[in-house]
């Protein structure tokens, strides 16, 4: 009777990968090293605190042309913080899972040295579709996995 058990058991954990029950490895999925629509930052998605980071890793332009210096948060509104380096800079804070495959939080703009609501999907295995609103006004844009 034991055998049969472990071979029921067995089948019904092929049957829910097979169905796409939710998994561990499906958040990880939006993990890694995504080009911003532009092109011109590389950022590190990586899990934490049950739910995802995102960090700038590389710029297309490190260096600012008008200084000869690394790119800083000069935008950013905090005197403190407009010193910062562009690169290592947290984009993502709060996001967590809201729906299989979606995460949602706020995202860090440092065009313009705003936070805003966000909700970052995955659209496919190698599509991040990264969105932020102010108010009911929501504006999004499609990064793409920068490798495997």
């Amino acid at each position: 009777m034991s055998c049969r058990f472990g071979t029921i058991v067995a089948n019904l954990a092929i049957l829910a990968a097979l169905l796409g029950a939710p998994t561990h490895a499906q958040a990880s999925e939006a993990t890694g090293v995504w080009l911003t629509q532009a092109g011109d930052a590389r950022v590190r998605v990586s899990k934490c605190g049950g739910g995802l980071c995102g960090v700038i890793v590389g710029l297309r332009d490190p260096i600012d042309p008008a200084t000869g210096k690394p790119q800083v948060d000069d935008k950013n509104p905090n005197p403190a913080l407009k010193k910062r380096r562009m690169i290592g800079l947290p984009l993502f804070s709060g996001m967590q899972p809201s729906a299989p495959n979606r995460w949602s939080g706020q995202i860090y703009n440092a065009d313009d040295g705003s936070t805003y609501v966000s909700h970052v999907s995955l659209a496919g295995p190698d599509t991040l579709k990264v969105e932020g609103c102010m108010g009911a006004l929501c504006g999004g844009e499609n990064w793409t996995r920068a490798g495997r």
